[in-house]
């Protein structure tokens, strides 16, 4: 018997539709609001960020929403990614689990971020959009943009937060190479980030203060949209290529999993995943164990409230019922940049209050632990991020080793850390630290919720 078992498929498996979960949903979650209203959002309300075609998708109800020619084109230099089965690891651990893993990190920047960053470059191309700006956490999505704007000759502006910007120079440094600007969250070149600077001026900066400078420029430059790399039901339709692909290969497998996981920052990758299985569950499928795996120091779907909020910091965007610890939280500076949002995919939120997933916090060094095993193992060192969905495969598979029972396991490694060795420099000297949020800070945050938040 093989130890090492990979599942690829012929490029024409490539999907040519994406999955939209909302045709299958039980209860359709709730609409986005005004601001200032109070009332569901129009398109209208919505131009000045988005083209056209993406705030279709945004409000879509239909299940296929087909992949034009030009973005299956793109997808092909990496597309389909392969499924592997991870026999060393089940050896390692003595368990009787099988662990199946999709493996996103073979893209150009490393990550799953690609599956969406292309065709939103792709629709703002169409729609004659010639700048993007965005925001990035550990600088996966950044990167992502920054190679599709350079396909689709987009100029991109990337805010970086702060802390992950000089932790992560590598990734500055990828972002320039791909031809675009990376600039460190909360700046001074806007008025979100002057207010954030002048309130304190060593702010680590965080996704909701990124989003806001990045949203501020947008709205105030007719010739620039603004992008986002998760949370949207957008980005999350466009990331159901890695769940539909999966469930090919486990056809291939002879195997269909009984959990399925992911790391969850704001969900773009958990549901990429899981939401195709999720969607075949609903209609008559097999029923899944679906984990969503987050970080202590960061736990919105564990901690956090469902109520409606800002999606940013500086109250720029419209407000969105899902799991949030509110939009003034700060996470402290733990390594997985990525994962430090304050509030998690509408749709992720909706699917956790329906019961048809659950949620599980993680602290960083317990994944650094799992991170180094899985590597030792299976010869790939995971992303920070990635590595909160390896921790909770590892302990799963474990259970089952305590439990005697035989069950499939599958989670996506949804990138590689090469960019990411100091952190694994940190902790291989013994100098990581667990971080905790601030009590205090995350009960003021809560209580300054929009009063619709009730609602």
């Amino acid at each position: 018997m093989n130890d090492h078992v990979k599942y690829t498929l012929d490029e024409s498996e490539i999907p040519k539709a994406w999955d939209n979960i909302a045709a299958d949903l039980p209860t359709p979650p709730v609409p986005p609001l005004h601001p200032g209203t109070g009332q569901p959002i129009g398109p209208d309300d919505l131009a000045p960020l988005f083209p056209m075609a993406l705030i279709q998708q945004e409000v879509s109800a239909e299940r296929w929403i087909e992949i034009p020619d030009p973005v299956r084109d793109v997808y092909r230099q990496w597309r389909v990614t392969p499924m592997h089965r991870a026999r060393r690891l089940e050896k390692a651990l003595g368990t009787p689990a099988k662990i199946y893993y999709k493996y996103e990190g073979t893209s150009p920047s490393g990550s799953h971020k690609p599956n969406t960053a292309v065709p939103q470059a792709f629709f703002n191309k169409e729609a004659g959009v010639k700048r993007i700006s965005t925001e990035t956490g550990a600088g996966q999505w950044g990167s992502s943009m920054a190679f599709a704007g350079a396909l689709f000759g987009i100029q991109v502006k990337v805010y970086m937060v702060k802390v992950s910007f000089d932790q992560k120079p590598y990734r500055k440094a990828l972002m320039q190479a791909f031809g675009a600007e990376c600039v460190a969250s909360p700046s001074t070149e806007t008025e979100s980030g002057r207010a954030i600077l002048a309130a304190d001026p060593n702010s680590p900066g965080s996704l909701g203060i990124a989003i806001s400078e990045a949203v501020e420029v947008a709205a105030k430059n007719d010739d620039t949209k603004y992008a986002l790399g998760s949370v949207l039901n957008h980005v999350l339709l466009h990331q159901t290529v890695i769940g539909l692909e999966a469930l090919k290969q486990m056809e291939v497998a002879g195997d269909y999993p009984d959990i399925v996981i992911g790391c969850a920052g704001g969900g773009s990758n958990f549901a990429g995943l899981v939401f195709p299985f999720i969607g075949e569950q609903l209609r008559g499928g097999k029923k899944v164990r679906a984990i969503a795996c987050e970080p202590s120091a960061c736990p919105t779907l564990t901690r956090g409230k469902f109520a409606y909020d800002f999606g940013d910091t500086g109250h720029l965007t419209p407000l969105v019922k899902m799991h949030t610890l509110g939009s003034t939280f700060v996470p402290p500076a733990f390594h997985a940049g990525g994962l430090r949002y304050h509030g998690m995919a509408p749709l992720v939120s909706h699917l956790k209050d329906l019961g048809l997933i659950e949620a599980k916090a993680y602290h960083q060094r317990p994944c650094f632990e799992a991170a180094i095993q899985f590597a030792k193992a299976e010869g790939i060192i995971p992303a920070p991020e990635s590595s909160h969905a390896v921790r909770a495969a590892i302990d799963e598979a474990l259970r089952c080793k305590e439990e005697g029972v035989s069950r499939v396991i599958l989670f996506n490694l949804s990138g590689h850390g090469h960019f990411d060795m100091g952190a694994y420099t940190e902790f291989l000297s013994g100098n990581l630290e667990d971080r905790d949020y601030d009590e205090k800070a995350l009960t003021a945050a809560l209580a300054a919720l929009p009063a619709v938040a009730a609602g």
